[in-house]
């Protein structure tokens, strides 16, 4: 295949690295995801898929790329064209250079090799032999903030019979990770004078018993409901604002915890905790008023260890001769969103997590071919 743009991983991960698509609703003045989305569009279309451009929001932009036979069991792989800031970092951000068989750059790891290894296993499948099914690029905007891409994309027909999302997983098989629940309690006490102790309800010192009888529920609950590759569920207090003056009781406090969820749990039931929390208490103190709000609820993900698709991952890297591993992975992703859908999706890919949006971020030469080679393997396999 000739043309400007070369079927390889690696230069298409440092071509997309190059491009500022700081997500604008993370940094203000970001420049959004749809200059990398054109380009990623310019490079499938000359690599024979048919494409399209969805603008998502002003500057936010989907790209869907479609190979191999029309409608045929789809096989979608997913991954985000959006990174995080770059503050504070310890190399040039999109100066994508190669050192030590690295390559650096904000995005590097989070997650333009992932895309970059997804679409060059497309198109090697696809010029390698004659696909069985249809492959479904799907470069998102926006799953750092809020996943409208893929969101969108769910939500305007997409389907497929099973989804890869391209996170860095060390080329690992990540079958699961953790969902969230970000909770809001705001405590309520009444304000009064310092001196008047017989008028005045502290709600920050409410909101302290509150925190107390958290952290009981924390220590006793929690480990009993570990998930074999997930572990256990947690939370922890992310925010406290309350009160206004030194000698003037507060009126009221604001809590605002974050719940990390296993597959079963829901923001509903999340919810329900927190609720049962405060009415404990206010049975034991009358005093004690509090309002428990669900302010944002992303699901878990989970996908049996003997699903097709899991399967199709494992025996690909057996034939690379690579390990392969299943395991669950600490942070959210997209494929909670694919699963809620009734579509299979578990993530693979090059790079570290721990790297991700982090001071000094690469990814290996390494992960990068290994991590597309497998995936090409799975791409011409799939509905054999």
């Amino acid at each position: 295949m000739t043309g400007r743009f070369p079927l390889d991983p690696v230069a298409l991960t440092q071509s997309l690295v190059a491009i500022d698509s700081r997500n604008p609703d993370l940094v203000p003045g970001g420049p959004g995801e749809s200059v990398c989305a054109n380009h990623l569009a310019d490079v499938l279309s000359e690599w024979g898929f048919a494409v399209s451009i969805q603008e998502i929001a002003p500057s936010r932009s989907n790209v869907l790329a479609r190979i191999g036979p029309s409608g045929k069991s789809p096989l979608i792989l997913n991954g985000h064209l959006d990174v995080v800031g770059t503050d504070n970092m310890v190399h040039e951000p999109f100066v994508p250079d190669i050192r030590n068989d690295r390559i650096y750059g904000r995005g590097a790891t989070d997650m333009k090799s992932g895309i970059a290894c997804m679409c060059v296993a497309a198109a090697r499948a696809s010029t390698r032999s004659a696909l069985t099914s249809e492959i479904i690029i799907a470069a998102v905007c926006d799953e750092e903030f809020g996943s409208l891409g893929t969101r969108t994309l769910l939500a305007n027909g997409l389907h497929g019979t099973a989804a890869i999302v391209t996170e860095p997983t060390r080329l690992a098989v990540c079958t699961g990770h953790r969902g969230f629940a970000w909770i809001r309690i705001d405590v309520e006490g009444h304000a009064a004078h310092g001196s008047r102790y017989d008028l005045g309800v502290d709600a920050v010192m409410h909101a302290g018993l509150l925190l107390a009888a958290i952290d009981r529920f924390d220590a006793s609950m929690m480990p009993s409901r570990a998930h074999a590759l997930l572990g256990r569920p947690s939370l922890h207090a992310s925010m406290i604002e309350g009160g206004t003056g030194w000698s003037t009781y507060p009126e009221s406090c604001t809590l605002r915890i974050e719940r990390r969820t296993v597959p079963g749990e829901t923001g509903d039931s999340v919810k329900a905790e927190f609720e049962a929390l405060c009415r404990t208490l206010h049975n034991e103190r009358r005093s004690f008023k509090a309002t428990v709000t669900l302010e944002l609820y992303q699901p878990a993900s989970d996908l049996a260890v003997e699903a097709p698709l899991t399967l199709a991952m494992t025996s690909a890297l057996e034939k690379e001769m690579l390990p392969a591993p299943i395991e669950g992975l600490s942070c959210w992703t997209d494929a909670a969103l694919f699963n809620a859908a009734g579509i299979p999706a578990l993530c693979f890919g090059p790079g570290d997590i721990a790297l991700a949006h982090a001071a000094e971020e690469w990814v290996t030469l390494d992960d990068i071919h290994h991590a597309t080679a497998v995936l090409e393997r799975v791409c011409a396999g799939w509905g054999k």
